[in-house]
């Protein structure tokens, strides 16, 4: 699914005008079956205005501090099936390719289990999802709920029959030693 963005801009006369009117295709990989990332809007310096109506070069998925990414993400059932006869060398370089730093956070005792240096804010668009925690804590999200993580080791386990799609902003942040 496609989603619409729409991006507004301040004229060099300081009226506002609609810089751009465009669709997103979604980004979908082999390791991740059913799910959709769609990356809306990514900066890797701190905001200042006005802003620029240009969509910046932030190839990362997740923000450098400062950074930001916008993002609205589709996570499929748990019990979605790997396409038949899945190279999984292939599916973690295109993995790498398509979502740049996405293995980096993941935690390979774990899976799902990733920790990101971010701030992120989510909304819960449609369906549920259960957010596990260390320990193996649990918090049930439904339509309308939000979850403020504050750069904590989490997993996203979609236990339903039904996708679940979440809107977030991920703002980059240092890490305190």
């Amino acid at each position: 699914m496609q989603i619409r963005r729409v991006v507004t801009g301040t004229s060099p006369d300081g009226k506002a005008f609609v810089a751009s009117d465009d669709l997103v295709d979604p980004i979908t990989v082999q390791l991740v079956p059913g799910g959709a990332f769609h990356r809306l809007w990514s900066s890797d310096d701190a905001a200042t205005l006005p802003a620029s109506s240009a969509q910046s070069h932030a190839p990362a998925y997740f923000p450098p501090p400062g950074g930001v990414r916008f993002t609205i993400t589709t996570i499929a059932p748990m019990d979605e099936p790997f396409p038949p006869g899945i190279d999984i060398v292939t599916a973690l370089e295109e993995l790498e390719q398509k979502l740049p730093g996405m293995l980096a956070v993941a935690d390979t005792s774990e899976p799902g289990m990733h920790t990101t240096d971010t701030i992120d804010f989510n909304f819960v668009a449609s369906g549920e999802i259960w957010l596990e925690l260390d320990g193996g804590a649990e918090v049930f999200l439904r339509t309308g709920d939000c979850v403020v993580m504050n750069g904590t080791r989490h997993a996203w386990r979609n236990k339903s029959e039904d996708p679940c799609v979440v809107v977030g902003t991920l703002l980059g942040a240092r890490r305190r030693p």
